[in-house]
């Protein structure tokens, strides 16, 4: 270490964090250089990258805001930093999250290394067979406002190097580059699309909410991705109380809770015969509610579960139905649209279809009328018959299922529809 370069950065570790944005892929930032091109002079990028940093003179430049929609018809706003400097965040997130992530809450399951959303929906699922009562809690415009103070309180409880500290706070006031060129100043907040985003964010929800209610509620589960939360009560009257210490703690933060989203919810069951409302709630992509389900007896019975959301089911459909307009498609073979098509299917079902998946199902046999329509275009003498079309489709599926990953699951086109 020298006056120099006061920050010990391995060369190494810059090499390491390109590699992971690398594989991340990603668009370009303000500065418009793609991934492509920056590796155009890869060995000058870095070097200029750990030389930046090493020596404390790395600026973070402008974030470039772009704003994607949300399944309730309002736009989320995602911020983009560039290549160089998203591998500066990687280097500083490479470093900070082996420090954190040991004292994290074994119920935080968001952006964190063998933990997924999927995991906290099983263990929600669970939690609501045990307990009556949920509270739903929604953070109004959590990532934007994240207090910098607070937030740089706790990165400084878990580390004392300094470069983390300089940079971070830098990343935190980094301004945002606005679809018309200008600059927004930032107070509050870190950027969703930011490398470092997701560990400070969990960082600040740590202290804020997972550690708070160790302390207060030791004896009360919950789950935490992110931002979204869900808590298991054995009473009505439980619930309120929680909701209402939860409230005024998240205020002392910084955060408020939206007084329209958050609930307390009755998990309805066989068993349970209430009829409080509201009896439902959505997380991460799925809706818990009462549902008719066949016991492996064969009786029916009625239980509190998750399946795919409507809301989930909604921008499914809105892709499925991009690729029934999709141009050109007339000129491929049906090898190479199901090639297309596999990728995305299989994602689907490997998260909508890991519980209750005949409500996933359900929504991917549009993918057979999108191919059957693909067929009368593709095909002349499909032309105005969608029978004889489903026909084919189905003689196909017969004789090839594994050609598409939807008919592998046994849903495939019937014949004299």
């Amino acid at each position: 270490m020298s006056e120099a370069k006061p920050f010990s950065i391995a060369k190494q570790l810059v090499w390491r964090a390109y590699e992971r944005v690398k594989a991340n892929r990603g668009a370009a930032g303000v500065d418009g250089q793609s991934l492509g091109t920056f590796e155009k002079d890869l060995k000058g990028n870095l070097y200029k990258v750990w030389n930046r940093m090493s020596s404390g003179s790395y600026i973070p430049p402008p974030v470039r805001l772009v704003e994607i929609p949300k399944g309730d018809g309002k736009m989320r706003p995602l911020g983009i930093p560039t290549v160089a400097d998203r591998i500066a965040q990687m280097v500083a997130k490479l470093t900070l999250e082996p420090m954190v992530e040991p004292k994290f809450h074994r119920d935080s399951y968001g952006y964190r290394p063998g933990k997924s959303a999927l995991d906290a929906v099983g263990v929600a699922r669970e939690r609501c067979w045990r307990m009556d009562w949920v509270i739903d809690l929604d953070i109004r415009d959590f990532f934007g406002s994240l207090d910098h103070g607070l937030m740089m309180k706790a990165v400084k409880h878990h580390t004392d190097l300094k470069w983390i500290h300089l940079y971070v706070e830098r990343w935190l006031k980094a301004p945002l580059q606005l679809a018309d060129g200008t600059l927004k100043e930032r107070t509050g907040g870190t950027p969703q699309g930011g490398v470092i985003s997701p560990v400070l964010a969990n960082l600040f929800m740590h202290h804020a909410f997972d550690q708070w209610m160790a302390r207060t509620f030791s004896d009360i589960p919950f789950e935490r991705y992110a931002d979204d939360i869900l808590i298991h009560c054995v009473s009505h009257a439980q619930a309120v109380g929680i909701l209402e210490g939860v409230r005024a703690r998240l205020k002392e933060c910084g955060l408020e809770l939206h007084p329209e989203k958050t609930k307390v919810v009755y998990c309805k069951d066989d068993n349970r015969r209430e009829d409080t409302e509201p009896q439902s709630f959505d997380f991460l992509g799925y809706t818990f509610r009462p549902r008719l389900i066949k016991r492996k007896d064969g009786k029916l019975f009625v239980g509190f579960v998750p399946a795919m959301s409507p809301k989930a089911a909604k921008a499914v459909r809105e892709v499925i139905r991009s690729w029934d307009l999709a141009k050109g498609w007339n000129t491929f073979s049906l090898k190479a649209v199901a090639k297309f098509m596999n990728p995305a299917i299989r994602g689907w079902v490997n998260y909508y279809g890991r519980f209750h998946r005949s409500e996933c199902l359900k929504i991917l046999r549009h993918v057979n009328l999108v191919l059957a329509t693909w067929a009368k275009r593709r095909y002349k003498r499909f032309r105005g018959s969608w029978s004889k079309a489903y026909a084919w489709l189905a003689r196909t599926a017969a004789r090839n299922e594994s050609l598409l990953a939807l008919w592998t699951l046994g849903v495939k086109p019937m014949a004299g529809r």
